[in-house]
């Protein structure tokens, strides 16, 4: 799976941040509060994001892998780790890191996570995260992930998974038309198989339930308003697009709600966080 614009990614990481559930992100620091040190794999790493907005609550010191397909977006997270870092050098293929009173020592490894998916969680990390990812997953891959995850006693934490809900001031008559038409498109293959699309993280929670994990699941919506216009510019018009894709609903009524939504004075857009961990 490739194929996501770094501008893309840096125009929605301020939304993600903001939009992380406060109690689970907490919830993942406690649970790591009384260790000096922590390895972690980042999945889909993409620029880099998910280290960005997860870092702040994890031990003193920190090793990260993080994990992409995209040879590209390696490369475009490894100069913006070391744009934000406060200090950064580079030793060999790691990236060392200082950003405030964190130390953090990355490596990047171009990896396929339909194939090589036992092979990076066999690194034995003492933290699994991912954001952004699960929804464009299939059902019988999440069921397998979860499988690996339980079987290691590894613990996960995955921010902004999609969950198919999306609201919008003010409304517009083909609202409800455009939102059934694009969690039809969700659920199309994004390389793994058909996707698991909004319900991506119920899948998860059940699976990890199954196995006798603990689960914490929070809300963590995008809020869009007058300043989120670029954002809420792109976002509008990669759902008209995958829309147009579907062929269930026509061109003018697509045109229609996207102008209204250039207009919009809010937006909602649901995500989900997770956290499971063995008991």
């Amino acid at each position: 799976m490739s194929g996501f614009s770094p501008d893309w990614l840096a125009l929605r990481e301020p939304a993600d941040h903001a939009a992380r559930n406060p109690q689970v992100l907490a919830a993942v620091g406690a649970a790591f509060a009384s260790r000096q040190s922590l390895t972690v794999i980042d999945l889909g790493c993409g620029a880099g994001s998910n280290l960005r907005g997860t870092y702040s609550v994890l031990p003193a010191r920190q090793y990260w892998t993080l994990v992409d397909f995209d040879p590209a977006l390696l490369n475009v997270a490894r100069e913006r780790l070391t744009a934000w870092a406060d200090e950064a050098e580079a030793l060999g293929e790691e990236l060392v890191l200082r950003k405030g009173d964190k130390s953090l020592t990355v490596d990047f490894r171009k990896a396929d996570l339909n194939t090589d998916l036992e092979w990076v969680l066999g690194w034995q990390p003492d933290l699994v995260t991912a954001a952004a990812l699960f929804d464009l997953t299939s059902v019988r891959w999440l069921e397998r992930f979860v499988a690996s995850l339980v079987s290691q006693r590894l613990p996960l934490y995955t921010a902004l998974t999609y969950d198919g809900r999306e609201s919008w001031e003010p409304a517009h008559p083909a609202d409800a038309k455009m939102l059934a038409a694009f969690n039809h498109h969700q659920h199309s293959d994004k390389g793994f198989g058909p996707a698991a699309g909004p319900e991506a993280t119920e899948t998860l929670a059940q699976a990890f339930r199954k196995s006798g994990s603990a689960v914490t699941v929070g809300e963590s919506p995008w809020v869009l308003d007058a300043g989120s216009a670029a954002l809420t510019r792109e976002l509008t018009a990669g759902i008209a697009a995958a829309v147009a894709e579907t062929g269930h609903v026509d061109v003018e009524t697509i045109a229609s709600w996207l102008a209204a939504r250039a207009k919009a004075s809010s937006g909602r857009i649901g995500h989900l966080d997770l956290w499971a961990r063995p008991v």
